[in-house]
């Protein structure tokens, strides 16, 4: 069974910054597609950045600049490292991996999320 194990979330101050990480574990042949997306209190989830297995970004427009996903292909892992925080980056942040872990079988997975809160 496939699990996105997430970490980094917390607290900071507006201007700082945070890594969100995280790790797909199991059986896996391939992930063609992984990256996070957020949801504020009272609001949709929404992308924030995804990257696919060639190495291929997309960022929301509210973060590019700021944000940069990377991927450790060897590790099955994926970050976030998030810059010149706002308040309105304050969401639950969540891992999403679209995968393979048969040849041919294909999933889509979501981590259990992490809280990112940004004081002013």
């Amino acid at each position: 069974q496939v699990q996105l194990v997430e970490s980094g979330g917390g607290l900071v101050q507006a201007g700082g910054s945070l890594r969100l990480s995280c790790a797909a574990s199991g059986s896996i042949f391939s992930i063609n597609a992984i990256g996070w997306y957020r949801q504020a209190p009272g609001k949709q989830r929404e992308l924030v950045a995804t990257i696919t297995s060639t190495g291929s970004t997309n960022y929301a427009d509210s973060v590019k600049g700021r944000f940069t996903i990377s991927r450790a292909n060897a590790k099955n892992t994926v970050y976030l490292q998030m810059n010149s925080l706002k308040p309105e980056d304050t969401a639950v942040y969540y891992c999403n991996a679209k995968l393979q872990d048969l040849p041919g079988r294909y999933l889509e997975l979501w981590g259990q999320g992490t809280l990112v809160t940004v004081s002013s």
